[in-house]
């Protein structure tokens, strides 16, 4: 439940992540707090904030403009937020916290809830374990986009790679790399050709491949940067992976952060399982 705090100016929040990939959670269930980029910006702020990679607003859908129109087909909105404060459409890690909390604070009984986001309706499990607070979180991602245009080239120091259009809600470019060294340390962020492909930014994989459901990931998220893991761009390296060969299945997708497990359905859909963990709550100043 929401805890109430005397001073207005507190705001109570969660800190999740998913193999690594953190999100602070902000519950606003009537949508009252005025949430701009620079308090996104310094929330997730490593060093002066709480740090994070994203934000979740848990939100009401009957009380949010932007999913208000789907209130009878979800009770939750995810308004994501990325590091840099821009809006999100999507987060494969950040859905599985946020029904993570949602079920740990008695918003939402475990099982099956349905959420709302800005890439559409998202559907996640989770699992009923009295005692395990760690245990996996499974969510639809819906099925892979190829919005186009042909051939993407994704550089990263002095060396390029082809890469694939990959939309999973949010726009990916996956490139293949014989190991995940190969892209160096990717500081800044890779540079993709034609430079108009992604308008809005896109979400870089470096993909090695280990086995034929085996792939080892490496992602620079944009607005983000390097992170220790992304739900929607293991979806993402396993639609390239099958679009050059590899067999429908489920797959394993190792990150620096953590393993997930993407299964590909019998109609061309994923679904991601991982780890999803609430490690603490508080409050802080807006």
């Amino acid at each position: 439940m929401t805890t109430l705090v005397a001073n207005p100016s507190f705001q109570p929040f969660a800190k999740g992540h998913g193999a690594g990939n953190d999100f602070i959670v902000l519950p606003d269930p009537h949508s009252r707090l005025a949430l701009g980029a620079e308090d996104v910006v310094r929330l997730c702020d490593r060093r002066t904030g709480l740090g994070a990679d994203g934000v979740l607003r848990a939100v009401r859908c009957r009380a949010s403009p932007e999913a208000a129109a789907i209130a009878s087909d979800a009770d939750w909105f995810m308004d994501y937020r990325n590091a840099d404060g821009t809006l999100g459409q999507m987060c494969g890690n950040g859905i599985r916290v946020l029904a993570r909390y949602l079920v740990d604070a008695g918003h939402c009984p475990p099982g099956t809830l349905a959420l709302a986001t800005r890439a559409g309706l998202r559907t996640a499990h989770v699992p009923y374990r009295s005692a395990d607070f760690h245990g996996p979180v499974t969510v639809g991602m819906g099925t892979p986009r190829w919005p186009g245009p042909e051939g993407i080239t994704v550089t990263a120091g002095a060396r390029s790679w082809p890469a694939l259009h990959v939309d999973m809600g949010n726009p990916h470019a996956v490139a293949f790399v014989g190991d995940l060294t190969d892209p160096g340390d990717l500081t800044s962020p890779p540079a993709v050709a034609p430079a108009d492909a992604y308008p809005y930014g896109v979400t870089i994989e470096f993909v090695a491949r280990r086995g034929l459901d085996d792939l080892a990931v490496r992602v620079h998220e944009r607005g983000v940067g390097e992170t220790r893991a992304c739900g929607t761009g293991a979806c993402a390296a396993v639609a390239a992976a099958l679009r050059t060969g590899a067999v429908p299945g489920t797959f394993t997708v190792d990150m620096p952060g953590g393993r997930l497990g993407v299964a590909v359905l019998a109609d061309g859909s994923m679904e991601l399982t991982g780890p999803a963990t609430i490690v603490a709550h508080g409050t802080v100043r807006l």
